[in-house]
C-alpha cells in the first residue's frame, strides 16, 4: 500500500510538475492479477484497484499500514466495476457486478474477495474506503437502477449525467459519498465554474478514455491554479483547499468520492470565474 501524506497550499505553490504528480496522482491503479492500494492522509481515504485473473480471486487485506486485524474492522468501502462482469464475495454473500454497478460494504465485514466473471473483458474493481464508526448494511446498486441527474449543455461543452450511489438519499454510509459522472459525446468540461469543499476531500478516477486521450485536471487554490495531465484509469487526490475541475481531449467518465466533516452533497464553495487565476 502506497502512502501519501497531506499537503498544504503554501507548499503546493512551489511544486514542480513531477512533485505535483508524486503527491496528488495515482498513476497505476490497475494491474492484472493484483490489488493496488494508496493510503491518502487527506481524510484517511484508501483508494485502489483490483483485476482478478484466476478463480482463486483476490482478497482485500488490511496490510501493515492500517494496524487492524482486517480491512473493514474500522472502515467502510464503496466498489464500482469499470470493466467486464465480475463478482465480489462479502463473508458468505456473493454479489455480481456488471460495468458501472456499485457495491457498498459497511464496517465489520471480515472477508472481501474479488473474482473474475465469464465476460470477454476482465472485471476491473475500483474502490474507495473511508473510516467508519457505525455498521451499515451491504448493498448493491446497479447502474440501471441508479437515478440519473442530467446537467450542463452542448453550448457549454459540459452536457453530462451524474449518478449518485452512496449518499444521504441513496445507499447509506458513515461518511463515504460515491458516484459517477458521464460526459456525453462531444463534451469535455466536467464542471465550470470550479468549486472547493473546504470541509472534505475528494478523489477522482478518470476512465473510458481513448488510449491517446487526456484530461487536464485543474487543481490548486483558486488564485494559484495548477494542472495535472491525466491518462485513462488514473486517479487524482483533491485536498479540501483545492479546486477540482477538468477538460478533456474527448468525452470521458469519472468516479468521484468524498469524505470529511459532513455528509451534505451540496456543501460546495463555488468560485466565480473572475476570481480564478
Amino acid at each position: 500500500m502506497e502512502i501519501r501524506h497531506a499537503t498544504n497550499p503554501t507548499e503546493a505553490k512551489h511544486y514542480t510538475t513531477d512533485q505535483l504528480r508524486e503527491r496528488y496522482m495515482m498513476e497505476r491503479v490497475f494491474t492484472e492479477g493484483e490489488i493496488n492500494m494508496l493510503y491518502a492522509h487527506d481524510d484517511r481515504m484508501v483508494i485502489g484497484g483490483a483485476i482478478p485473473t484466476s478463480q482463486e480471486g483476490l482478497s482485500l487485506s488490511a496490510t501493515e499500514t492500517l494496524k487492524t486485524s482486517y480491512f473493514l474492522e474500522r472502515r467502510e468501502i464503496g466498489i464500482i466495476n469499470i470493466g467486464g462482469h465480475g463478482t465480489v464475495q462479502v463473508d458468505q454473500e456473493t454479489f455480481e457486478l456488471d460495468k458501472r454497478d456499485c457495491l457498498y460494504i459497511g464496517k465489520g465485514k471480515e472477508n472481501v474477495t474479488f473474482y473474475p466473471g465469464n465476460a470477454e473483458s476482465a472485471a476491473k474493481f475500483y474502490f474507495v474506503s473511508t473510516l467508519a464508526h457505525k455498521e451499515y448494511p451491504t448493498q448493491k446498486l446497479a447502474i440501471k437502477d441508479a437515478e440519473p441527474n442530467h446537467l450542463g449543455s452542448i453550448k457549454e461543452s459540459n452536457e453530462r449525467t451524474i449518478y449518485k450511489y452512496v449518499h444521504a438519499e441513496g445507499i447509506q454510509s458513515c461518511q463515504l459519498m460515491l458516484g459517477m459522472t458521464m460526459l456525453e459525446p462531444h463534451n469535455m468540461w466536467n464542471t465550470m465554474p470550479a468549486h472547493i469543499h473546504d470541509r472534505r476531500s475528494e478523489i477522482y478516477l478518470y476512465f473510458d478514455m481513448p488510449e491517446e486521450g487526456r484530461v487536464f485536471h485543474f487543481m490548486g487554490e483558486p488564485d494559484e491554479t495548477r494542472h495535472l495531465l491525466v491518462s485513462n484509469e488514473q486517479a487524482v487526490i483533491s485536498p479540501s483547499w483545492s479546486i477540482h475541475s477538468g477538460a478533456g481531449t474527448s468525452s470521458y467518465t469519472f468516479i468521484w468520492a468524498m469524505a470529511g466533516e459532513n455528509y451534505t452533497f451540496t456543501d460546495m464553495d463555488f468560485i466565480d470565474m473572475k476570481d480564478l487565476k
